[in-house]
């Protein structure tokens, strides 16, 4: 692996780099923070993926991706005397070791927990103005993410569950209220209670230490495995699905669930 210098110097190197572009490439000098946004939202997406497929050499170019946003920003940052990469580099250093406590000071932890319910307690103070843990939770998330996100944060700050048994219970209790109002055919209450549905699963997948997106994730891979297979196999046998009864499906349905075995 590189040493502390050569890492140093490959930092270095994309600062020159980043300066260089901005100055002489026509594309570069036109881009903002605004125009930047949508491109760093795609990168991080795609870093996800590389990470769902457990690529390293893709999640290596991933990164790099994400990392040169960070400098591009800081570089239109420091164009108007607002803040610079050696600011973004101390702001995140001085933040981690606030938030460290039990390493660079004198708090004594004896769990993940500790650490978690510290964190939270400590931004809640670091907030200007800020009167909720919520409050950091970003609205833009996609509602799955923020959900894991919202969980995380109360628990940070003891509002949890005490064993997976009890969030279980609250499972039952939200699938009991949707097949209610199923019955009912309330559109409204219907959309309710199918979120407090997902939400308590969201909530399960915490205690089982599941990421709710990556299970998701991985199914929608999964679905779109069988069904392709599914696909070939019908237009092997010279077919379209629409000529094709469930029942045929179903075949090469359970011959793609073999495959994967």
């Amino acid at each position: 692996m590189n040493t502390r210098q050569q890492k140093l110097e490959a930092f270095d190197r994309l600062l020159t780099i980043m300066d260089e572009l901005r100055e002489q490439c026509p594309w570069d000098k036109k881009q903002t923070m605004q125009t930047l946004r949508h491109l760093t939202i795609e990168e991080t997406y795609e870093l996800g993926d590389a990470i769902l497929e457990d690529d390293l050499e893709e999640v290596k170019k991933e990164l790099g991706d994400v990392l040169l946003h960070i400098v591009f920003y800081s570089k239109i940052g420091s164009e108007t005397n607002n803040f610079d990469i050696a600011d973004v580099c101390n702001e995140i250093c001085e933040k981690l070791i606030n938030r460290h406590p039990h390493i660079y000071g004198d708090v004594k932890v004896t769990s993940e927990e500790d650490v978690k319910r510290n964190w939270e307690n400590i931004k809640l103070k670091e907030g200007k103005g800020k009167t909720s843990v919520l409050e950091g939770v970003p609205k833009g998330l996609p509602a799955l993410v923020k959900a894991s996100r919202i969980q995380e944060k109360v628990a940070g700050v003891g509002f949890d569950w005490e064993k997976p048994e009890q969030v279980w219970e609250k499972v039952q209790e939200e699938l009991s209220e949707l097949r209610e109002e199923i019955k009912a055919q309330d559109q409204d209450k219907m959309e309710a209670e199918f979120g407090d549905v997902m939400f308590a699963m969201v909530n399960y997948a915490r205690f089982l230490n599941i990421s709710p997106e990556n299970a998701l994730e991985r199914t929608n891979k999964k679905f779109i495995g069988r069904f392709q297979f599914l696909e070939a196999k019908a237009k092997g046998i010279g077919k379209e699905l629409k000529e094709m009864t469930l029942g045929e499906m179903d075949v090469f349905w359970e011959e793609a669930k073999l495959a994967e075995k």
